[in-house]
């Protein structure tokens, strides 16, 4: 089954597989000239979130204004699922909003379908590439072509509750392999005595199978949906997972209990494996009686491998079929780059990814944590993977599900196996 997540985006595609839409940017290999000042211009402008960060982006929208008083920006908000119901009812008809708050998981779909503007004619140029690494600026690239721009990035991690490890009297992690890991987290299980677990089973994830395949010198997927693994591989994955499944994550039936929150934002668990922007969401669930958390860095499967890589949290992209490309393109770099929409958005859509709009957010400690661990990690970071394959989030979501099939014991690693290539072969050559 699809998440409700994706299977929107997949509703997008089809309502939209048949559209062609031609990017006016003005071609050529120099970078786009920079908007006319003296041409009056009204941008639509489209994001998902809630009535705090509606009222960011009208702060922002107002110092754009001193800068640009010529553009007039509408924006409107929609939480995530609306959002992409009205983008899948405007690309049909050829009218999405001239800017868009994009998320990565769209980005393959609706590039493939000739709705989004290529931004390469404007890098250098109207929008700054200075202020952005090149291994960030490439998340936003299909098919050799610039996209859409990342507003944050966020990296993978490990976080470890630091109450719960003085109460049950066990060391934080101090890092190493995988099976050092697992070590650590049986420790913490056995002080736990039925109460505290050392944290869940990461062979649940796929995102940490990717971890050590591109430590490898492997991936999950190309970017022409060819596997990066075989039968034997991922086999070899789950069984690793078999020792953490006896008796030292925390039981299955436990973790559905809690349900919507998890072992680690209950307090059940010392650790969790996940992207390292979900800090404040833990810490939030976990309330005054947990005032911290540790972020480290994940395990190492081969040291010295780029296994890691920055991830967007959100970007921004431009519809194809904007009448006014570059005002557009003015509208997103001071979305992203200018020092007042770091000053103003903080971290309120993730870490920023522009040097400019990070040296002007006043950081709280969490997000302080996030940026020292993404310096930390930096000798790990290698360039991220091809922009997620259409039918991604389907064979993500099997993986989970499987997961918690191996964890309550009803399935075996083999019939796993069998199962998620059965899925994969619909998915990737249906």
């Amino acid at each position: 089954m699809f998440s409700k997540k994706r299977s929107l985006a997949v509703a997008a595609v089809a309502a939209v597989a048949a559209l062609t839409l031609a990017g006016c940017t003005g071609g050529g290999d120099e970078p786009a000239g920079t908007y006319d000042p003296e041409e009056e211009v009204t941008l639509d402008l489209a994001f998902w979130g809630n009535d705090v960060r509606a009222d960011l982006y009208n702060q922002v929208i107002e110092a754009f204004n001193e800068e640009y008083p010529n553009i007039t920006v509408n924006s409107s908000f929609l939480d995530f699922p609306a959002f992409w119901e009205k983008r899948q009812t405007e690309a049909a008809g050829k009218n999405l909003p001239d800017v868009m708050q994009f998320d990565y998981s769209y980005l393959r779909q609706y590039a493939e379908n000739g709705l989004l503007l290529d931004l390469d004619p404007f890098l250098g140029g109207i929008i700054e590439t200075e202020p952005l690494a090149d291994n960030i600026l490439s998340i936003g690239v299909v098919a050799d072509t610039t996209y859409a721009i990342p507003t944050s990035t966020n990296a993978w991690g490990l976080f470890t509750n630091p109450t719960l490890l003085e109460r049950v009297g066990v060391e934080d992690f101090a890092g190493g392999s995988w099976d050092d890991y697992t070590d650590w987290m049986e420790e913490v299980t056995d002080a736990g005595a039925g109460e505290i677990w050392g944290g869940g089973d990461y062979t649940g994830r796929i995102q940490n199978f990717e971890l050590q395949l591109r430590s490898e010198g492997s991936y999950l997927f190309s970017d022409d949906a060819e596997p990066g693994f075989d039968e034997a591989r991922l086999t070899a994955f789950w069984d690793e997972g078999q020792r953490i499944r006896d008796g030292i994550s925390i039981p299955q039936q436990t973790v559905e209990e809690l349900l919507p929150l998890g072992g680690f934002d209950s307090a059940l668990t010392a650790s969790e494996l996940t992207w390292d922007n979900f800090g404040a969401g833990y810490l939030g669930n976990l309330g005054e009686d947990y005032p911290e958390l540790s972020l480290l860095a994940p395990p190492v499967t081969v040291e010295g491998t780029k296994d890691m890589y920055l991830k967007p949290s959100m970007l921004h992209a431009i519809a194809a079929n904007t009448e006014h490309p570059e005002a557009a393109a003015t509208l997103v770099n001071f979305l992203i780059n200018s020092p007042q929409s770091g000053e103003i958005f903080g971290t309120n859509r993730g870490l920023p990814a522009s040097s400019t709009a990070l040296e002007a957010a006043d950081l709280d400690p969490l997000s302080e944590q996030i940026r020292a661990h993404e310096e930390a990690v930096a000798d790990r970071l290698g360039d991220a993977p091809p922009v997620p394959i259409v039918g991604y989030g389907t064979l993500e979501e099997k993986f989970r599900q499987l997961g918690v099939e191996l964890n309550f014991g009803t399935i075996t690693v083999d019939e796993a196996v069998s199962q998620f290539f059965t899925e994969m072969d619909v998915v990737l050559n249906g």
